[in-house]
């Protein structure tokens, strides 16, 4: 899709992030057994961003970042990284301690990912509290490209 950015996966494999009052928008979408209903996701990213446009407080795309929880089986929060507070949106600041990790793959593979890095986690006498994912690539670039980017960021 010519509107998604290079994905560059060695800004996000393996590294650390200390994160204070990093500012993201944030919005739910329904899903069902963690899948969003047709079209939900995408509409949701695209008000997201053109909510963000609207205020001045895109990032720039080499910056873009949006994670994915999904708090229970039937509802997923989107948090979008801005730049500045967006009047017309759900602003929340996430800080703490973070790790991610680079995954080329399928969604289905989301809960290996999981065991993956809980293990890594665990080498290094850490614990995941909750994680995150950004799905890095669209549909038509994963085709395009071949690859999956997905970015595993667990709250440690």
């Amino acid at each position: 899709d010519e509107s998604c950015h290079l994905f560059d996966p060695a800004q996000w494999h393996n590294k650390s992030h200390k994160w204070i009052n990093k500012l993201f928008i944030k919005e739910s979408i329904p899903q069902v057994f963690h899948i969003p209903l047709p079209g939900t996701y995408k509409r949701s990213v695209v008000r997201l961003w053109n909510k963000a446009k609207a205020a001045h407080a895109t990032p720039d795309l080499k910056d873009y970042l949006l994670l994915a929880y999904d708090p229970t089986p039937w509802k997923s929060d989107l948090y979008m990284l801005v730049t500045s507070e967006v009047s017309e949106a759900n602003n929340v600041r996430f800080s703490g301690s973070f790790y991610s990790k680079v995954f080329d793959g399928s969604l289905n593979h989301i809960p290996q990912y999981i065991k993956q890095m809980d293990v890594e986690l665990a080498r290094d006498e850490k614990m995941a509290v909750k994680y995150y994912f950004y799905f890095a690539t669209c549909p038509d670039c994963a085709k395009k490209y071949g690859h999956n980017y997905i970015v595993a960021f667990a709250e440690v």
